[in-house]
């Protein structure tokens, strides 16, 4: 059934980069997020590295917890083909649009720089790979566009990088009845 080790083996390295959705659970002290990212925004650097382009929403959780040490997992499993679920459980490193690595990184991708409001590099210090057998077949049919085309067209109005600045940080949770 399941096993667990230190890095990502070739498999999968494959496996994950043919899965179409993946969660990002993490948590620092406060509430654990866990949030589905979908579109082309994971890169596999190494078989410790992961790289993830975070696009402009609601919240930004993922920095928070990131700025704050959190733990975070990664959970992919498949749809299609034999089942796998692989979590991976990394430490989280923010890279900046003003830092000198954000430019080469961003280079990874076919997003444009305006869109992506951060990048994050996820080191691998454990990988965990378990049956998935309860997990459905499903199809995928094909990306919802709402987000880039928003983000685009805040960028077009040269309203983005305010959107940006006014959700970096999340709501207080703390403060709801």
């Amino acid at each position: 059934m399941g096993k667990q080790y230190k890095k990502l083996e070739l498999r999968d390295i494959d496996f994950i980069k043919a899965q179409k959705l993946f969660y990002i659970a993490s948590s620092s002290g406060k509430e654990v997020n866990l949030s589905p990212k979908g579109y082309d925004t994971l890169r596999v650097l190494d078989e410790s590295t992961l790289l993830y382009a975070s696009l402009p929403g609601s919240g930004n959780r993922t920095y928070r917890d990131a700025a704050n040490n959190g733990e975070f997992t990664l959970v992919f499993h498949a749809f299609e083909g034999a089942p796998l679920i692989l979590r991976l459980f990394c430490e989280a490193e923010i890279i900046e649009e003003g830092d000198e690595r954000f430019k080469t990184c961003l280079d990874l991708y076919t997003l444009r720089q305006g869109i992506v409001r951060n990048l994050f590099l996820f080191h691998i210090y454990a990988v965990e790979s378990s049956c998935g057998m309860s997990v459905p077949y499903m199809e995928y049919r094909g990306e919802r566009e709402e987000l880039k085309e928003w983000a685009l067209e805040m960028d077009r109005r040269d309203a983005l990088e305010e959107y940006k600045q006014k959700h970096f940080t999340p709501p207080d949770l703390s403060k709801l009845v």
